[in-house]
């Protein structure tokens, strides 16, 4: 069984742990902001009951791990963007943001708070019961997804406990009878609509199969930006596309990636790799525009982002002959589905 020390000291356990999120709702409430997915240092340091210094310590301390489970620091023009979307009335040239797998990294490495010590031991309680479950080597049909045991867990709860507890109120009242018996009725309604919803979502579920690119925005939301562009570059090799290099960085004349496809057309890659709010506007697509055409002369240009793009970035792309892949054609793509272009 992982102990709380090695917790501490290993990250390759921390990094094991972190996706089980959801331990940090046992502790107490963890407030995000208006956009339901980060919250700020001053936020963090509230949960943990510190003050603001020791958490800007431990990422100092702890930075590099700490950005690769999502901790980033927003400055410039994707900072305003955040504070219009968010209604953040600050006016610092920079806001740190966590979500709540960097949250969760924040319990494993702070040793002095109470809060912290909580969220382990509830990480190590979970973890604990996920290695030692017997093991179902019987044939069936897959697990039940978590709203399914939800719901039968909300079921047996109102007709087995909530049910049973108005009879017997019913049954030593006179006073409320009336009132407790429609109560009741209303209980047993709600307990009925659960069961027949959850034999709709199976039935559903059962008509259209899973979904087959479950995790992949997960995985690829984890990456940094070099690691994305690699991500694209392979993407490339796997649907053909030959002399494949990757230039991101200094120098790299307003592309990412080159190469050449299967047959023989020239092709530049734009990858952005930013946060789902952050869309991708249309000033970034006229320099790409200026790159990819005037100093590269590609035949094909591909603006590749983890987000949407705006209406007139659209505009652009659509006047002048850039394929955009979004973050929805992105899942697609790195799912196996080719990009008709690359055809």
């Amino acid at each position: 069984m992982i102990n709380e020390a090695a917790l501490l000291e290993s990250r390759s356990l921390r990094d094991g742990v972190v996706d089980r999120t959801h331990v940090i709702d046992k502790v107490k409430t963890l407030s995000l902001l208006p956009d339901g997915m980060h919250v700020t240092t001053a936020m963090v340091a509230t949960y943990f009951e510190v003050t603001e210094t020791v958490i800007r310590a431990m990422v100092f301390d702890h930075r590099e791990e700490l950005e690769s489970n999502g901790y980033r620091v927003l400055t410039g023009s994707e900072l305003s963007y955040f504070k219009q979307l968010s209604g953040i009335q600050s006016r610092t040239a920079s806001l740190a943001l966590f979500p709540r797998r960097a949250v969760l990294n924040v319990a494993m490495l702070l040793r002095d708070s109470e809060v912290a010590r909580q969220v382990r031991t509830y990480l190590l309680d979970v973890e604990y019961m996920a290695r030692t479950q017997p093991v179902d080597n019987s044939v069936h049909r897959g697990p039940d997804s978590l709203d399914d045991r939800i719901d039968r867990r909300i079921t047996h709860i109102l007709g087995k406990t909530i049910v049973p507890m108005f009879n017997a109120l019913i049954e030593a009242s006179g006073e409320h009878r009336k009132e407790l018996i429609s109560l009741r009725d209303d209980v047993e309604k709600v307990e009925r609509k659960l069961c027949n919803h959850h034999q709709r979502l199976r039935h559903l579920e059962h008509a259209q199969g899973p979904r087959p690119y479950t995790g992949i925005m997960a995985s690829i939301d984890a990456m940094n930006w070099r690691e994305f562009e690699h991500h694209v570059a392979a993407l490339l090799r796997r649907d053909g596309c030959t002399d494949v290099v990757v230039h991101g960085g200094r120098g790299d004349r307003g592309v990412d990636v080159t190469a050449v496809t299967a047959d023989g057309r020239s092709i530049v890659v734009q990858c952005k790799s930013f946060a789902p709010y952050r869309p991708v506007w249309s000033g970034e697509l006229q320099k790409f525009l200026g790159a990819s055409f005037v100093q590269h002369g590609a035949d094909v240009a591909l603006f590749v982002a983890t987000t949407s793009f705006t209406p007139d970035a659209r505009a652009i792309a659509e006047t002048y002959g850039i394929t955009l892949v979004d973050r929805a054609h992105l899942e697609k793509w790195s799912a196996g589905v080719p990009l008709p272009i690359l055809r």
